[in-house]
């Protein structure tokens, strides 16, 4: 037997994605984003130039195609620079450009619970503003997403802010000293993360070098005049807003582009992999072949990490109901005709209908009709056939009664 490729996984009920993908739309779309689609193939360089040669996503996780030598396609590993890459691509002028798009991302790695080899994300990006109240706008979508529309209980908003190019660069040869003097202290992975991409050290799950890390100098104490006052504000606006947040000094998130805000939102319910969303404000354009970047602010929110929250509590959300099944069977071949024209007729009338043209016997097709589900089961023989009706059974009182054809829609209508 052939099997789903590891690192996949097969849907066979789509309720709990529907509700979400649809609620989700519809709270972003009243905070007037508009929903775009960008390609899953894009040009390898994409990733390269805009998250970092060093990031992990880049050296080991992307499927590379070599569709030529010099420009390779890989399936997309995350949706922001295919964002700004549509944006620049595509001319758009009205900035700030507020979007957002849904779909598959590709990471080839080590398959886990809540993390696949093919997953899928919200992508929500803001590009093209300076203001530090955008990130708490942003933040305020984000929380009432969360707690208001999908149900969602016992998760924490983390922040922090990682200053501009200055800070950073300041922050960096303080973190290194701190580094080479606990260089025998640290892990391998560490010891390379170091001289490659630093503020990775902090994204280690090595338990002596978490604690270590405790005490080792953060961005916030580096952050110049201006990033100070920004920070300051993000903070008090959060808290104008209602919004409960913690700081999270060693918060770093794992892509080059980050600059200043930075966030994960996560849950105790989802083990070790505990966050389902992240992002922050980040610089692109130039990456991407544009004449300048632009300050914007981005947001990831990891579908499969979210329906594991939302299966905990399906219960208690209002779900679509599946329609009223009716299913007609006809008793032997010869109703055949007339099984089809009735189910044709029941949906042209809105009504939910399936069929059942193999034939076995009565007994059997009614279990058959009971496993679908079927609220009314249309029952047609030779008896109906010539009288012009339809037995019909209810399949919650277990009643059956005969209909006239030419009543049948008013009765299922109506249930009378």
């Amino acid at each position: 037997m052939i099997t789903r490729v590891t690192g996949t996984e097969d849907i066979l009920d789509l309720r709990l994605q529907s509700f979400f993908i649809t609620t989700t739309k519809k709270h972003f779309e009243q905070f007037n984003f508009t929903h775009i689609q960008t390609p899953i193939l894009e040009y390898t360089q994409l990733f390269v130039h805009s998250l970092g040669e060093q990031t992990d996503v880049v050296s080991k996780e992307m499927y590379v195609f070599a569709q030529d030598q010099e420009k390779p396609v890989c399936l997309r590993p995350e949706m922001t620079a295919s964002t700004i890459r549509a944006c620049f691509e595509n001319r758009v002028e009205r900035l700030p450009w507020k979007v957002f798009s849904y779909g598959p991302v590709f990471r080839r790695e080590r398959p886990q619970k809540g993390r696949l080899r093919q997953f899928h994300q919200f992508n929500v990006e803001v590009i093209g503003t300076q203001s530090i109240m955008y990130d708490a706008h942003v933040l305020k979508m984000l929380d009432t997403l969360f707690s208001k529309a999908l149900h969602l209980e016992n998760y924490v908003i983390k922040l922090n802010f990682l200053g501009c190019a200055d800070d950073r660069r300041a922050h960096k040869a303080a973190l290194l000293s701190f580094l080479e003097n606990n260089i025998a202290t640290i892990c391998e992975t560490c010891q390379k993360r170091k001289d490659t991409n630093t503020l990775r050290v902090f994204d280690c799950k090595n338990a002596a070098c978490q604690k270590l890390y405790t005490t080792a100098p953060f961005i916030i104490q580096h952050l110049c005049e201006g990033c100070t006052g920004e920070w300051q504000t993000l903070k008090d606006q959060l808290q104008v807003l209602g919004i409960n947040f913690i700081i999270d000094n060693t918060l770093v998130r794992g892509l080059d582009y980050y600059q200043k805000t930075v966030f994960e939102i996560t849950s105790n319910q989802l083990g070790s992999q505990s966050a389902f969303c992240g992002g922050g404000r980040y610089h692109l354009g130039k990456e991407v072949g544009a004449t300048e970047d632009y300050s914007s602010f981005g947001v990831g929110i990891g579908f499969e990490r979210v329906l594991m929250l939302l299966e905990l509590i399906q219960d208690k959300l209002p779900l679509e109901m599946a329609p009223r099944l009716h299913v007609i069977i006809p008793m032997t071949p010869a109703q055949d005709t007339l099984g089809l024209l009735l189910a044709h007729e029941l949906r042209r009338e809105n009504l939910t209908s399936d069929i059942m043209l193999d034939k076995a016997s009565a007994t059997n097709m009614m279990k058959k009709a009971n496993k679908l589900g079927a609220s009314w089961v249309l029952l047609i023989g030779e008896n109906e056939q010539q009288s012009n009706t339809v037995m019909l059974k209810n399949m919650m009182t277990g009643k059956s009664t005969p209909v006239k054809q030419s009543d049948l829609i008013k009765v299922l209508k109506t249930g009378n």
